[in-house]
C-alpha cells in the first residue's frame, strides 16, 4: 500500500504539502500516481494525476492554479502542493497508484493510501 502524510489544520490562504510513498519496495515509475479527496457526505474525486511518462494534470477547476503535483523518483515519493487553501478544500486526501491504466480515476487505482485529513478553517 501507500502512505500519505502532511495533512493538518491550516487557516484560509495557507499552504500544505502532502506526501505519499509506497510502504513496500517498488519504484513509482511503474504507476500512474493520483491524489483524490473526499469531503464529508460527498464522493471521492480525483484532484491530480501524474502518468508514467511524467505528465501531470490537475482536474477540478476549483484547484487549478492553486494545487500542483510532482514526483521525486530519487526519493520515491510524490507530492501535492496546495496553496491559497480555502474552507471548501477541507476533506480527507488520498494518494493512490494505478499499475493497470496510465491515468487516474477512482475505480482504476489498485493501491491506496489511508488518507490524511486537511482542515481549512479560521
Amino acid at each position: 500500500q501507500f502512505e500519505a502524510s502532511g495533512g493538518g489544520m491550516v487557516q484560509p490562504g495557507g499552504s500544505l504539502r502532502l506526501s505519499c510513498k509506497p510502504s513496500y519496495v517498488v519504484t513509482l515509475d511503474r504507476f500512474a500516481l493520483g491524489w483524490f479527496r473526499q469531503a464529508p457526505g460527498k464522493e471521492r474525486d480525483v484532484i491530480s494525476c501524474i502518468t508514467r511518462n511524467g505528465r501531470s494534470t490537475t482536474y477540478p477547476d476549483s484547484v487549478k492554479g492553486r494545487f500542483t503535483t510532482s514526483v521525486d523518483h530519487a526519493k520515491n515519493m510524490f507530492y501535492l502542493q496546495m496553496n491559497s487553501l480555502k474552507p471548501e478544500d477541507t476533506a480527507v486526501y488520498y494518494c493512490a497508484a494505478s499499475s493497470i491504466v496510465d491515468r487516474c480515476f477512482t475505480n482504476g487505482m489498485d493501491f491506496w493510501g489511508d488518507g490524511t485529513l486537511v482542515t481549512v478553517s479560521s
